[in-house]
């Protein structure tokens, strides 16, 4: 159970780490993040097999609106996707999800919104940075180096995300040897080192607490595991980067009110210092980081 308590004791055991500064830097052009305040990410799934329907746009000109909109309500950049993490969905090759994205990466920066584009594929990274994105969302890393290369060469930020298998499609069993997030903090490390080495220095950190890893399909195994992930991810800031967050949903606690979801893990990301929020839902997000004085 969370309490007061439980909160006082992490508090205490690793005081040192509470107000590590980390770095802020413009990403497309925008003012710096995070610089004051967090700031909220909004999902576009161009994939029909990705499950949060209100986000699944089947039509560029859908997408593009979508994208839009969130913006309006928030979103500091908005992340695309062509191919769902699901387990059982339909896998997407690069050309695929090229014709996808890439008519709406081209008119979302036409319109001044900054763009993150999720993959694992440097054809389709080098695509969407040419076509305008600012931002790559890392889901594996078998071709790390290229990808990196290509971050830098566009001045691109780099999300790195914590993927236990070469993408985000081929993870097996959740492995954290008891500490998750200092388990994490040992991956990231040499990611790190390995992104600056190819020139990318605009960097956030992603515990990946949306991927679908097969010991972790219970639900209150799962949701347990995410919010002790959320309250101990102030300790990755000793890296000296921001920390993004893609809030889960939990359907199986939340059902129909299932939108309500994501809003209450943001308050959990929060207080783990959370600096941009990965969320379908921006408007209620956002309206519950003001509630918590963060926005």
């Amino acid at each position: 159970m969370l309490s007061l308590r439980h909160l006082a004791e992490l508090v205490e055991a690793h005081r040192e780490e509470i107000d590590r500064p980390v770095r802020s830097f413009a990403v497309g052009g925008q003012e710096p993040l995070p610089e004051n305040r967090p700031a909220l990410m909004g999902v576009v799934n161009l994939s029909p097999d990705s499950w949060y329907r209100e986000s699944v746009c089947l039509s560029a000109q859908v997408a593009i609106q979508r994208g839009r909109v969130l913006h309006a309500q928030g979103a500091a950049v908005i992340d695309i996707g062509a191919e769902s993490t699901l387990a059982h969905a339909a896998r997407a090759d690069g050309s695929l999800q090229n014709s996808r994205l890439l008519p709406v990466v081209q008119a979302l920066h036409q319109a001044g919104v900054p763009v993150s584009v999720e993959t694992y594929q440097p054809a389709v990274a080098r695509a969407c940075l040419q076509a305008g994105a600012s931002v790559l969302n890392l889901t594996g890393y078998s071709e790390a180096d290229l990808l990196f290369q290509l971050a830098a060469e566009h001045d691109a930020a780099v999300i790195l995300c914590h993927v236990q298998g070469d993408n985000v499609r081929e993870v097996g069993d959740f492995r954290s040897g008891g500490d998750a997030v200092g388990m994490m903090y040992d991956y990231f490390a040499p990611l790190v080192e390995q992104a600056q080495r190819a020139g990318a220095e605009k960097l956030f950190l992603d515990p990946g607490l949306g991927f679908y890893y097969r010991n972790l399909q219970d639900s209150s195994v799962r949701v347990r595991h995410q919010m002790e992930v959320f309250l101990n991810t102030f300790r990755l800031r000793r890296l000296g980067f921001p920390i993004c967050h893609a809030l889960p949903h939990a359907f199986e606690f939340f059902g129909e009110e299932v939108r309500c979801a994501e809003p209450f893990f943001a308050v959990l990301a929060a207080l783990g210092q959370t600096s941009l929020f990965r969320t379908h839902e921006v408007a209620r997000t956002k309206a519950v980081l003001e509630t918590l004085g963060c926005w």
